[in-house]
């Protein structure tokens, strides 16, 4: 072998070896990527439904209060009372299953009830005058816009996250790591970073009656 072919041989290895330098490199990237990724977004979701379940207990603590507020102005309003009664029902039950179908009850009782107080308040001016009343519905409304964001929040992120399990390559890195797929509306019961006790939803009365 001549030194010519040597010094060739030698550069044409040298250039095997960093290409395949290069693409460990760029594989171990990609890899890191996705896992710092999915690990983010799985952090974001936890969070999310942690923001709901803190608001959850929020509107818990609302409800009676309001409903001191205005039994005084609407003792023949039987239907507002259900409405919060069956508000307070599901909120709790969410609380205490962790299932998605009651949070999703919860969010849906919630949806209603707001617009339907905020319909009877504007209806009665003895109501619509009250500091109370009106600090309670502005409350109320405020806590019902941060769940609907929250909820918003945590369907994009699940569907992110997801997304990435069932699509090539990322769905690789994913089994390669054991990332299941995340339910959304689901609050383990084992994690306290996202659990919302039984206790936590105990609902704090205050007696507003005039």
């Amino acid at each position: 072998m001549t030194p010519l072919v040597d010094v060739i041989k030698r550069k044409v290895l040298m250039t095997i070896y960093i290409v395949i330098g290069v693409i460990i490199l760029g594989v171990l990237g990609y890899i890191a990527s996705v896992y710092n990724t999915l690990q983010s977004l799985k952090t974001k979701i936890e969070a999310s439904i942690q923001e709901i379940g803190n608001q959850l207990k929020r509107q818990a603590s609302l409800i009676p209060n309001l409903e001191s507020a205005v039994k005084g102005y609407l003792k023949h309003e039987k239907g507002i009372f259900e409405m919060l009664a069956e508000a307070r029902k599901t909120i709790a039950a969410a609380s205490s299953s962790g299932s998605s179908a009651d949070m999703q009850k919860a969010l849906d009782s919630i949806q209603q009830l707001v617009p339907q107080i905020a319909i009877t308040v504007e209806d009665n001016p003895e109501l619509k005058s009250d500091a109370t009343v009106t600090n309670f519905m502005n409350e109320l409304r405020d806590t019902a816009d941060k769940l609907m964001y929250a909820r918003r929040l945590l369907i994009d992120l699940t569907q992110r996250y997801n997304q990435l399990l069932v699509t090539f390559p990322s769905n690789l890195v994913a089994s390669l790591f054991k990332f299941g797929p995340e339910e959304g509306l689901v609050m383990p019961k084992d994690s306290s970073a996202t659990t919302v006790s039984s206790e936590d939803m105990k609902e704090p009365i205050v007696n507003l009656e005039k």
